[in-house]
């Protein structure tokens, strides 16, 4: 492994080089168009990877748009999987960094998707292209597979699946060391409601981009006048809540709601925006749905008030999200992203949640999917750790997320890597970056799982 560290090392500025130019392409899903189903900017950050992934001698395919891989070794030979994605969430607030610009600073490169999941999908094929120069012989395909819409649905492993067949066996390089060998299961759900009367009239509120995303800011449309910002500053205060007040017009009031973006997988890492707005206007005498959320959701991230607490020994706590808030004369949408245990029960999920909120609030499933575990005896899991302990000296464990990566889309597939326990959660945040030193780390230990696991 001591060579291997000097290809990989050899292979920085290529990493580099390769990271800049996927970052500054703004792979957001957008409308489909011929040949591009997941937008044109999706399209160009597959056609990129694609191409640099030939530029260093590896095969590769393009499934219509919707994904492609890169491989090496035996072609279709029990083929071990590294699945990573290409797609990424809207920049969205508080960026100091231009968030398409990759720019560096200190050994790091900033950029929406620089640690989820571009850097991690390079740091894959640097360490394939290692063990390419290595000369090492394979007894079975390397396949890194690079999706188009993990961060939305997953639409790209289905079609796939259904035209290149996925590997039984491999890993996902999208969450954290040392093996995630247990995602919880994942719960959408659609709140509606109709606009109501109090004390405090509502024009239009609209926060909000994606389900997994938490909020970092939020507005809304108020009636009111000088009086009511006053109160604003007052209770915000008194609330210690971040919100600010100002006059938008005649009669109107803007309500300005400051929180802490971040992935609805790890709510206790940000602040949710939408909460402090809805505490805020409750305080100020709103009625309807918006004082039930602000009752049964608010400021709680462990679904407590809307009856759905609940955690095991292996997957750990519930976890919930509300991540868009759309409301105006016609009525209230609201969305909870709800990451479940995996001895957790759907269906007493979604009763719960009508019966905490009411009958004047329809609840909607938008999206479902189960927990994923493959046990920590499996042979997988073992090489994995081993090669994550020799790099790094660090002892050979297995953890639960919160997160849905590719590894529940395999039979037997659990997520490693990229961040290490002691990093900040970057994923979906503001100024989100990569370590230059701890991708070549990661390039290292994923070499290292390829010998182990394909080498002849």
């Amino acid at each position: 492994m001591k060579e291997f560290s000097h290809l990989i090392e050899d292979l920085r500025e290529e990493f580099i080089d390769i990271i800049r130019r996927w970052i500054m392409i703004p792979s957001v899903k957008a409308d489909a168009v011929p040949g591009a189903p997941f937008g044109p900017q999706v399209r160009q950050a597959l056609d990129t990877a694609l191409a640099d992934g030939r530029r260093l001698g590896f095969e590769v395919r393009d499934m219509d748009g919707y994904a492609g891989d890169i491989r090496m070794g035996p072609l279709g030979v029990d083929p071990l999987g590294i699945l990573a994605h290409l797609d990424v969430v809207p920049a969205g607030d508080g960026w100091k960094w231009n968030p398409f610009g990759a720019e560096t600073s200190d050994g790091r490169i900033y950029g929406r998707g620089a640690s989820d999941d571009k850097g991690p999908a390079v740091a894959a094929l640097i360490a394939m292209a290692a063990v390419r120069r290595a000369g090492i012989p394979l007894k079975r395909e390397v396949r890194l597979i690079l999706g188009c819409d993990e961060e939305t649905g997953m639409e790209d492993m289905a079609y796939y699946d259904a035209n290149a067949d996925l590997p039984k066996t491999g890993f996902s390089p999208d969450a954290t060391f040392p093996v995630i060998n247990t995602e919880k299961g994942l719960l959408q759900v659609e709140l509606r409601g109709s606009a109501a009367a109090g004390s405090l009239v509502v024009e239009k509120i609209e926060i909000g981009e994606r389900f997994n995303v938490v909020p970092g800011l939020g507005m809304a449309i108020v009636h009111g006048d000088e009086t009511l910002c006053d109160r604003v500053r007052q209770l915000s205060g008194e609330m210690k809540l971040a919100v600010e007040a100002e006059m938008a017009g005649p009669g109107l009031v803007w309500i300005l709601s400051t929180g802490i973006t971040g992935h609805a997988a790890y709510p206790e890492a940000a602040r949710n925006a939408i909460g402090q707005l809805l505490l805020l206007l409750r305080a100020l005498g709103t009625n309807g749905m918006l004082k039930t959320l602000a009752d049964c959701v608010g400021m709680e991230y462990d679904g407590s008030g809307l009856g759905v607490l609940c955690r095991d020994e292996i997957s750990g706590p519930l976890t919930c999200n509300l991540g868009i808030l759309r409301y105006d004369k016609n009525g209230c949408y609201a969305t909870l992203d709800i990451r479940y245990p995996l001895l957790a029960n759907t269906d007493r999920i979604v009763a719960c949640l009508s019966a905490a909120l009411g009958a004047a609030v329809s609840v909607a499933v938008h999206a479902h999917k189960p927990p994923h575990h493959v046990a920590r005896s499996s042979s997988l899991v073992t090489v994995l750790l081993d090669a994550y302990h020799e790099e790094t000296g660090r002892p050979r464990e297995c953890v639960a997320i919160g997160g849905g990566t590719y590894a529940r889309c395999i039979q037997e597939g659990v997520a490693f890597g990229s961040a290490f326990p002691e990093d900040i959660e970057l994923a979906h945040q503001a100024d989100e970056y990569l370590n230059v030193d701890s991708m070549m780390l990661n390039a290292r230990i994923f070499a290292n799982a390829i010998v182990k696991l394909a080498g002849a």
